[in-house]
């Protein structure tokens, strides 16, 4: 496998993850207990914690993209 395909295919992996770990402990105003100012949608999160998320989503990402580079080059997937 090249290197510019193993960076498109994490790439894509990583986003995936993303959006899988981002509804993770998330608290709205009204969950959380925090008055809602005028102008400001009620069910946007409090503290999203995003750095927090793409660290997390890095190290899942990797672990599936080991995974899939393992199956792909012992011949479990594809030829």
């Amino acid at each position: 496998m090249k290197i510019g395909s193993m960076i498109a295919i994490y790439f894509v992996i990583w986003w995936v993850v993303l959006f899988a770990v981002l509804p993770f402990g998330i608290r709205n105003s009204t969950e959380a207990g925090v008055a809602v100012e005028e102008g400001h949608e009620p069910g946007a999160p409090v503290a999203p914690a995003l750095l927090k998320k793409a660290a997390i989503t890095t190290v899942v990402a990797a672990l599936v993209f080991a995974g899939l580079y393992y199956a792909l080059t012992h011949g479990v997937l594809g030829n």
